[in-house]
């Protein structure tokens, strides 16, 4: 594969997932004059007359990164943003693969407040202290996290090698508090497994981001550990893999094709340029092959799924992806944040433009892991009125408040996730995707 060198990513937001995506192609850009016109005097005019007169004291660098995220907005393209620097530190660390915490997996909390616990991984300094999923984030280091976001929860946890962290959990009725010391954590891209089936087994390999700097060796030895065992048949399950590394997606696409372009960029003036191709390599996998994707399948997912189709390498299965088809350029701003910025779209092989169109699998089947949330919400009735509902067989009941207003919420069933990093959790019997590419690969 040539180019492998290029920094490019591919990540974005998705509601629950991240999918954006760089290409990091830099020129030196002029600076702008705010006194050359008068709408950048007015912004000068306005923000000095804001901080000397409102009437309580301003900081200014509240005021300016404001300004930066209004300037942005005002772009209306959801892939454009900027991330302040609390948050930029934490997705450097994502982007790295590794970072000092605890160990564990976090969760948005019932009803989408605050933080809890999903995943405990074995060895992890989390699990020596006796933290179980479903434990609710209460304090850290002293301080009411309860109805904190995630990534608030995230950045507090994490710190330096060798530190520790007081953590006050919620159990149920009660609550414990633990002293944690933080440890090295590698987040595992890659998840493998093994499923059986006559006529040779068939190896499932799931990547859940690209976004992570170790996703070409963790890939690299999930293909080489199939080969080792002679496996003809592979699951490659993009589901929910909202994008990440440009090159990640490409390295990924290379392990199952011989030869040609993968991914083409395309700027602003219509020139178009080859950023990845494939070529023959030891270590390739030639065997029978399905691609699973989602809805949330997204960026660097489709890069590798829109590949894959356009060469008829693999068979695809599941639901029309996201379509997320542009890259963006990131930089690091004085201040320590990011600012992301669409500078390019990408096209697949045969010069598909997927942006807001997503990508069509060969054979469309809904994706039954998580059934969609039963949620209903009221008013209108005396208070502490109880209401019962039957739907499909099955009765819920929401109470009334004093304003005779009445909400039900239903729990969210989360992915399965093993506590064995890089070990995949699947279900045949719930999962209408996977039990159609066993099919497949059968025949």
């Amino acid at each position: 594969m040539n180019n492998r060198n290029r920094t490019l990513l591919v990540a974005g937001a998705l509601a629950a997932t991240a999918a954006v995506g760089y290409a990091q192609f830099q020129t030196q850009a002029s600076p702008v004059n705010l006194n050359a016109s008068k709408v950048g005097q007015t912004f000068q005019q306005v923000l000095a007359f804001t901080n000397a007169n409102y009437l309580k004291p301003v900081k200014v660098d509240d005021l300016l990164r404001g300004a930066i995220n209004g300037m942005l907005a005002s772009l209306n393209d959801q892939f454009t943003y900027y991330a302040p620097p609390e948050e930029n530190k934490v997705d450097e660390q994502n982007l790295a693969g590794e970072f000092y915490g605890i160990g564990v997996l976090l969760a948005p909390g019932k009803d989408g407040v605050g933080g809890q616990v999903d995943v405990v991984y074995k060895d992890n300094a989390a699990a020596r202290a006796g933290v179980q999923a479903g434990d609710r984030f209460l304090k850290i280091d002293g301080q009411d996290v309860s109805t904190a976001s995630v990534n608030d929860i995230v950045t507090k946890v994490r710190g330096e090698k060798g530190t520790k962290v007081r953590i006050t959990f919620g159990r149920g009725s009660s609550t414990y508090e633990v002293v944690i010391e933080r440890s090295p954590v590698v987040i595992a891209a890659v998840e493998t497994a093994t499923l059986k089936q006559a006529g040779g087994d068939v190896a499932y390999i799931a990547l859940n981001t690209f976004y992570n700097e170790k996703v070409e060796e963790q890939f690299e030895r999930a293909v080489s550990d199939a080969e080792k065992r002679g496996v003809k048949k592979m699951i490659l399950d993009l589901r929910d893999n909202g994008g990440g590394l440009l090159n990640a997606g490409v390295f990924v696409a290379d392990k199952f094709l011989p030869s040609g372009k993968i991914v083409s960029l395309r700027d602003r003036s219509g020139r178009t340029q080859v950023v990845g191709d494939a070529r023959k390599e030891a270590g390739d996998y030639t065997g029978k092959l399905v691609v699973l994707i989602n809805g949330n399948s997204a960026s660097a997912s489709e890069i590798v799924a829109g590949a894959l189709q356009d060469y008829k390498r693999a068979t695809l299965i599941g639901e029309k992806s996201f379509g997320k088809g542009v890259a963006q350029s990131p930089f690091t701003t004085a201040d320590g944040g990011r600012a992301v910025i669409v500078t390019n779209e990408w096209l697949t092989p045969l010069g598909r433009q997927i942006h807001g169109k997503g990508i069509t699998p060969e054979i469309t089947v809904k994706d039954t892991r998580y059934p969609t949330p039963l949620n209903f919400s009221g008013s209108g009735v005396p208070a502490g009125t109880k209401l019962t509902v039957n739907i499909g067989g099955r009765t819920v009941t929401a109470t009334a408040d004093k304003d005779g207003k009445f909400t039900f919420i239903d729990d969210v069933k989360r992915p399965q996730r093993s506590s064995s990093q890089g070990e995949a959790t699947v279900d045949v019997k719930t999962d209408a995707e996977l039990a159609k590419a066993l099919e497949v690969l059968a025949k």
